[in-house]
């Protein structure tokens, strides 16, 4: 058997093509969206094809597309934009897809990648090293296979003495010498587009399923004479497709696996990877800590020194070094050199927390700029709102930004004490070193060193539980503490006059 391929690297100028087949129903899935864009580790099925396939460098990238083309299209425009969708407007098989693609292009030549558009494990490595393997061979066709400890239900690989490969055959149709071949066909296939067209060309339905099995082109070129070449993939969990959630859940474990993996190798401590969750589009520097029950999705990075979770989700987030987040949920947020956040804390998108920054329990917030060493314990609702350096936001405090038409912003600065229960309406400034008292409504600007207060003075209306609720266990008490409070004050008079 060939040796397994070994990462290479691709000549400049790339290749031809990369055609990516994204056209079937993927009704195991049963679902509405198209297979290729369930989503796992941070990309859809698709976008992981696509980003295996990038550093190919291919002149052409195009995506066969049919169910759910509309769906698809978008999604491309969005994550591929160079990439070109095709339509095949009939689902006539996997070899009628490639020569719709084909077809888009009539002029090209030289090398083609196929591969199939739910193939999430893809790797630039085992694609790269394929190409590579398939010029170096000299040869027409190249399959990539796996050797697999079981090949039940997939095509054979059977070769020829010298190791040249003679057919692929499915399970139905092998034999059962064949059947006891561990090496099996992969899915992924380059070829020299002129070959390919005129094999694509020949092929025919004749067949259960009535379609035109790309499978077939390999055949056809060995009956010409053309010399078709296999290699293995190195990692044969590299090749393994996607045709149900229940796959789908597993390729995503093992994608989950790979990203640990690699941070872990790098220096970032993991506690429990078992409950710890990083999409591939995420970066970790080493001496970070991840505790259990973290998940890093989208755009996210950690620095060195920084602690996050346990239990935390950060999203399209930057956590700066020597910063701890805890059992809190961020979205879209910067959480700035040394700050705190958490525990139970609700980031989200446009908060901005500076170096030295506190965001505690049970605290939300929006559109925010927390300036160094400022404050926001607990309690508090937070939002368009820019906090100078060293301030306090007291417990219960609420930002009312929104007027029930527009949003408005609220500016605190530097060195301010917000006291507990403070109602702060926008628009509205409170000025350097002010301070506002507990239980406060703030409607208007409260100049810098003044204290605002907004708020009813107290009164105590004497005896109101004794006429409203008698009988009550307030009563009784209160009833007590008067008669207590009457002996106090017979014994205060009884000593003074000693």
């Amino acid at each position: 058997m060939t040796e397994p391929l070994q990462p290479g690297a691709v000549p400049e100028g790339g290749i031809a093509a990369v055609v990516v087949l994204a056209a079937g129903q993927g009704t195991r899935m049963r679902s509405a969206l198209p297979k290729v864009l369930h989503p796992l580790g941070g990309r859809s099925m698709l976008g992981h094809v696509l980003a295996a396939t990038a550093p190919l460098a291919a002149r052409h990238t195009l995506v066969v597309v049919g169910a759910g083309r509309e769906a698809v299209e978008e999604h491309l425009a969005q994550v591929a934009p160079g990439a070109r969708p095709v339509l095949q407007e009939e689902q006539r098989g996997s070899g009628h897809a490639a020569a719709v693609a084909l077809a888009a292009v009539p002029d090209l030549e030289g090398p083609v990648l196929l591969v199939n558009g739910d193939a999430p494990l893809l790797r630039p490595e085992t694609v790269t090293a394929l190409v590579e393997a398939h010029r170096a061979a000299g040869a027409v066709l190249t399959v990539l296979t796996a050797e697999v400890d079981d090949p039940t239900g997939l095509g054979r690989i059977v070769r020829v003495g010298d190791g040249a490969v003679q057919a692929i055959v499915e399970q139905r149709d092998a034999t059962p010498e064949q059947r006891a071949i561990r090496e099996v066909n992969a899915g992924v296939y380059v070829g020299e587009a002129g070959a390919l067209r005129r094999a694509l060309g020949s092929l025919r339905e004749d067949n259960d399923q009535g379609e035109q099995y790309l499978t077939d082109v390999l055949g056809l070129l060995v009956a010409e004479g053309a010399p078709v070449a296999g290699v293995p993939a190195e990692d044969p969990v590299d090749v393994l497709g996607c045709n149900d959630r229940r796959e789908l859940a597993a390729r995503r474990r093992v994608l989950n696996d790979r990203v640990l993996d690699e941070l872990m190798r790098s220096g970032v401590t993991v506690v429990d990877p078992a409950t710890t969750w990083v999409d591939v589009t995420v970066t970790v520097a080493p001496d970070a800590l991840l505790e259990p029950g973290v998940h890093l999705r989208g755009t996210t990075s950690v620095a060195p020194g920084a602690v996050v979770g346990p239990d935390t989700t950060l999203v399209d987030t930057t956590v700066e070094e020597g910063a701890s987040v805890v059992r809190s949920h961020v979205l879209g947020a910067v959480v700035g050199p040394r700050a705190d956040v958490g525990p139970f804390s609700y980031l989200r998108p446009g908060s901005r927390l500076s170096a030295g920054t506190k965001v505690g329990a049970f605290v939300e917030t929006k559109n925010v700029q927390l300036g160094e060493g400022s404050k926001v314990p607990h309690l508090s609702y937070v939002g368009d709102a820019t906090i100078g350096r060293s301030s306090n936001i007291g417990a219960a405090t609420v930002f009312v930004n929104y007027d029930g038409v527009e949003k408005h912003h609220t500016e605190v600065g530097d060195h301010v004490r917000i006291g507990s229960d403070t109602m702060l309406v926008a628009p509205v400034t409170v000025g350097d070193g002010a301070y506002t008292a507990a239980g406060s409504v703030i409607t208007t600007d409260v100049p810098p060193g003044a204290m605002g207060v907004a708020r009813a003075r107290q009164r105590n209306v004497a005896g109101w539980v004794k006429r409203r609720r008698p009988g009550t266990a307030a009563a009784q008490a209160a009833e007590a503490a008067g008669d207590a409070g009457a002996e106090a004050a017979v014994d205060t008079r009884a000593e003074a006059s000693e």
